[in-house]
């Protein structure tokens, strides 16, 4: 089985992320309650199979959450670089066509402006509140923790270094697989060539952001590994 709600079932207290520094964890009863809420709250706002998100913050453990919760509910999910200026971001977000932006403490003053000048957007906030965000625990907690009734497996789209004029957006085409069908490719290279399983310990150093960080993290959740 190749998705955190079957884990949630069969092992609802194994650790599915765990961040190195502080020692937050979440286990995958967790992550499936929380994405579900996540995914609820999307489809609350008018978010639909085939529309868009975008996320800019540091590894943490909502960033993972946010991620299932656009899988589970087919939307597209775009991690935006934290070094970018604000110039780029708006740039990604209008590019990406995301209708909803999610940030965090520590990445929230470079999109200040953006969020006031949302143009049909909403922008929401982890951790601790701000002015012109919404709080996204505050709209989770509001919502159901059970999946939504159109459940679709959802996808990343990623965005090139741009090295010649803007950044690219690599936009897969929208696949319209069952939840806990992953990537063929990405699950050949994760499980078969290098091993990866439910027994596996993965480490990752790298920014969330990036393709391979990201997708390893996912499917890691996937397969069922703890961290």
């Amino acid at each position: 089985m190749t998705h955190p709600s079957h884990h949630a079932r069969t092992s609802p207290d194994k650790i599915a992320y765990r961040m190195a520094g502080s020692g937050r964890a979440i286990s995958y009863r967790e992550l499936d309650q929380r994405s579900n809420q996540g995914a609820q709250l999307l489809r609350s706002l008018g978010l639909a199979p085939g529309d868009h998100i975008a996320l800019l913050m540091e590894n943490r453990l909502e960033f993972l959450e946010i991620c299932w919760a656009a899988q589970r509910s087919g939307l597209y999910y775009t991690p935006i670089s934290r070094y970018l200026t604000r110039g780029e971001i708006d740039y990604i977000v209008n590019d990406c066509g995301a209708r909803v932006v999610i940030t965090s403490p520590a990445c929230a003053d470079v999109i200040a402006g953006l969020a006031q000048d949302a143009q049909g957007r909403a922008f929401y906030i982890v951790g601790d509140g701000r002015a012109g965000f919404r709080s996204w625990q505050d709209a989770i907690a509001a919502q159901p923790a059970t999946p939504v009734g159109d459940e679709i497996g959802g996808q990343d789209m990623l965005y090139s270094s741009g090295t010649t004029g803007r950044p690219k957006g690599i936009k897969l085409e929208f696949r319209n697989n069952p939840i806990d069908q992953p990537n063929p490719f990405l699950r050949y290279l994760c499980a078969d060539m290098c091993g990866m399983s439910a027994d596996s310990i993965y480490l990752s150093p790298a920014p969330l952001y990036h393709a391979a960080p990201l997708r390893f993290n996912m499917m890691m959740a996937a397969l069922g590994g703890p961290r």
